[in-house]
């Protein structure tokens, strides 16, 4: 199959959000699956609320061209994203018992791509180095512009002011919003980026748009894959991975299913996707694929422990318009 010409059912859509991140999931994904399979995957690019968006407006119109897209594990366990994708309950069945995948390797609202981390990155020099939000509310003594991320869901730095703010890490949900904004009004004036995209956070920092901020972590490892000075730090970050959505009425559903299942059966897929962006892949024999330099970049058992925080998924869906509607208001 792999060397006839591909036709166009021989194709699955997928929704994702560009850049390095899409050219390593190509690499490392879709190119192999191709491979395999003969099937071609086509990448739509957009920015989250964009491809959360396109999908609702699909599924309303019965017009469905995409078939998967990626979304954030917390906004995966929304009613309003269940009410545009497939519960993908029976096709995770299969997986239930490879015992190198973790327990929420495939759920209802999606497969595990990856797991990663929200965190404070800094340009590196011989100047001290932020680990802390705290820190990235001290311009004096962390001098250069800041970033933060500016989309459709705001928790991330809400929940950092109120951390700079002095809230303990076990007491942060749910969120005290009101004193979250007090902080963030002591930040404003330093803030130099308002990033829509992880392309946005990625050329912001090589075209010296700012010297701290709040990005990905897959993406801050891109960069330094590509030689940029970039640091981070995991006492300051946030818990969040993405989802492999299927749209209901997908157009290639067969398609759409092999693929996710090409991710979840190849653990050397996973490995070399999260060599690339420093992600933790769903397979503990993924993990052990990686790179020894790879697992070095991932947080330890204490700084799991100590540091990164798990945010409350139920309590920031429950919240999201109210969180959406005074983050607008406050960010124009």
């Amino acid at each position: 199959m792999a060397n006839r010409p591909a036709t166009a059912e021989d194709r699955v859509v997928i929704g994702s959000t560009g850049g390095a991140y899409d050219r390593a999931l190509k690499e490392a994904w879709f190119d192999p699956f191709t491979r395999a399979t003969g099937i071609e995957v086509t990448v739509v690019s957009a920015t989250n609320a964009e491809m959360r968006a396109k999908a609702a407006a699909m599924v309303k119109s019965g017009n469905v061209t995409w078939d998967v897209y990626l979304d954030g594990e917390i906004q995966a366990a929304s009613d309003a994203h269940r009410e545009v994708t497939e519960d993908l309950t029976t096709f995770c069945a299969r997986f239930s018992t490879k015992v190198d995948l973790a327990s929420n390797a495939c759920e209802a609202g999606g497969a595990l791509l990856q797991s990663t981390a929200t965190l404070l990155v800094y340009r590196t020099s011989d100047r001290p180095e932020p680990e802390t939000w705290a820190d990235m509310w001290n311009p004096g003594k962390y001098p250069g512009g800041r970033a933060f991320p500016n989309f459709d869901d705001p928790w991330r730095v809400l929940a950092a002011a109120l951390l700079a703010d002095g809230v303990k890490k076990d007491e942060l949900f749910p969120l005290d919003v009101d004193r979250a904004f007090r902080k963030l009004d002591e930040i404003r004036n330093d803030v130099t980026l308002w990033w829509r995209t992880g392309d946005q956070s990625v050329q912001g920092f090589r075209d010296g748009e700012y010297d701290v901020g709040q990005i990905w972590l897959t993406r801050a490892k891109a960069m330094r894959n590509d030689g940029l000075p970039i640091g981070w730090s995991y006492k300051a970050s946030f818990l969040v991975g993405d989802r492999i959505a299927l749209i209901k009425g997908a157009p290639h559903r067969e398609n759409a299913l092999k693929l996710i299942a090409f991710w979840l059966d190849n653990p050397a897929v996973q490995a070399n996707a999260c060599d690339i962006l420093s992600c933790t892949p769903p397979s503990t024999e993924a993990i052990s694929l990686m790179s020894e330099a790879s697992r070095k970049t991932m947080p330890t058992t204490a700084e799991i422990k100590d540091s990164v925080i798990v945010p409350d998924a139920a309590w920031i869906n429950a919240n999201a318009a109210m969180l959406l509607q005074r983050w607008n208001d406050w960010v124009r």
